[in-house]
């Protein structure tokens, strides 16, 4: 097949969305499938390398790392409409979803798209955004995906909003993959001891590991009063946040005024290539977002080995096995008393590393592709069985309205 994706992020950041596409197009190319991405580039000028089509933008100073196509891409899109792909794959809602849809009415080409994001968690990042209620985002929503064929879910937590949307297409739940051999891979001890000198752990310290954007809707904050709570019984533990973003001053700050800026590290961050030595240098992986549509640090964090302690949360729905790979709280009690249970109950551990690693096995990019390229299938063959049903339709009417006419005028009438 030809498969054309698109999405408003690629290369400049690094988040759940260009994992999963990079992901996707590396599985499909390994499957045969020739596969295109336009996207947008990260400055003002268009440009085109190998197989990927990049549009020219500027900042969109709404939130960090968007920016905003400044060109219709005329040349790019003409020359990808003349490449006719079977199948459009767009990744984001708004401005390569436009070009996603005159590529597809032009062509005629099934149109697919993944909803990643729960936008409903980042209203702090739009000034209207508080006043836009779920139903007006819900219209909205149903309105711009209308063209769409089939929509795709990361998660069972995705399709229940979409649903809640009253989103007229079908909806599949494909979680998204990732690439879980090197996560699984033995522990460099000496990687690990460079980073705990690096950031003045001991070695007898259990190292408590945040790992992504630091985002204010990621609920990072939560996390240092959970630390604070732990602290109380607990002296041997260190919190580690991995990552960059926004909210990064802020929590800085938090972490002094509780009074725990001692046990608690920020890293910065770290190259792509780097996160593997941090989850395996950890003990335990804690997360406190609400907004997360796929998880796929979750992921990681258990193909590394590791048990969770998450906020309870729809997402972790087939991901977090309570009790089993680690538990979900709903307090600062309920998160201090998962990680007790884990430093202090060797056999709970070990089980819950075992455990962990079992389920990662289920979103390896592999059987993401393969997945996903059913669905291209699947897709297809319901719009050709719609097309062949119309053709049927359509005949039998025509003969009907020969019966007619014979029986009133005794012949048939031309149908122009």
């Amino acid at each position: 097949m030809k498969i054309l994706i698109t999405s408003d992020l690629f290369e400049a950041t690094i988040n759940g969305v260009v994992t999963s596409v990079k992901n996707l197009e590396r599985e499909l190319t390994a499957q045969g499938h020739e596969v295109k991405i336009l996207t947008v580039s990260n400055s003002c000028v268009s440009y085109q390398k190998e197989n990927v089509y990049y549009i020219m933008s500027v900042p969109s100073g709404i939130y960090p790392d968007i920016r905003i196509p400044v060109s219709r891409g005329s040349e790019y899109v003409r020359e990808l409409i003349a490449w006719k792909p079977d199948v459009i794959h767009s990744q984001c809602e708004f401005f390569t979803f436009g070009y996603a849809k005159r590529i597809a009415k032009e062509t005629g080409a099934v149109l697919l798209h993944t909803y990643h994001t729960l936008y409903e968690q980042y209203t702090e990042y739009v000034p209207i955004g508080k006043s836009i209620g779920r139903a007006a985002l819900g219209n909205w929503m149903r309105m711009r995906l209308k063209p769409v064929n089939m929509i795709i879910a990361p998660t069972k937590k995705v399709e229940k909003t979409l649903r809640e949307y009253e989103m007229e297409q079908d909806i599949t739940v494909i979680p998204s993959g990732i690439e879980i051999q090197k996560f699984m891979e033995k522990e460099n001890d000496i990687v690990s001891k460079a980073i705990r000198e690096k950031y003045g752990i001991e070695e007898e310290k259990k190292v408590i590991l945040s790992l992504g954007r630091l985002g204010f809707e990621k609920r990072i904050e939560e996390l240092l009063f959970g630390m604070q709570e732990l602290l109380k019984t607990r002296k041997d533990v260190i919190l580690m946040i991995v990552g960059g973003g926004p909210a990064r001053e802020s929590l800085e700050k938090t972490a002094r005024e509780l009074g725990i800026e001692g046990s608690v590290r920020f890293t910065g961050m770290v190259l792509p290539e780097e996160t593997k030595d941090y989850y395996q240098m950890a003990d335990i992986f804690v997360c406190a977002s609400t907004s997360e549509t796929q998880g796929l640090t979750y992921i990681e964090a258990m193909a590394s080995g590791l048990p969770l302690v998450c906020r309870k949360d729809d997402c972790l729905d087939g991901v977090l096995e309570e009790g089993k790979n680690g538990f979900a709280y709903e307090t600062l009690e309920e998160f201090a008393a998962g990680i007790v249970t884990l430093i202090d109950q060797k056999n709970v551990y070990e089980n819950a590393v075992i455990r962990s690693r079992q389920i990662a096995e289920e979103f390896g990019t592999k059987r993401f592709g393969t997945r996903v390229e059913s669905c291209y299938y699947h897709t297809l063959l319901k719009r050709r069985y719609e097309e062949y049903e119309s053709f049927v339709i359509c005949k039998e009417q025509a003969g009907r309205f020969k019966e007619r006419c014979w029986a009133r005028y005794g012949h048939a009438r031309r149908i122009s």
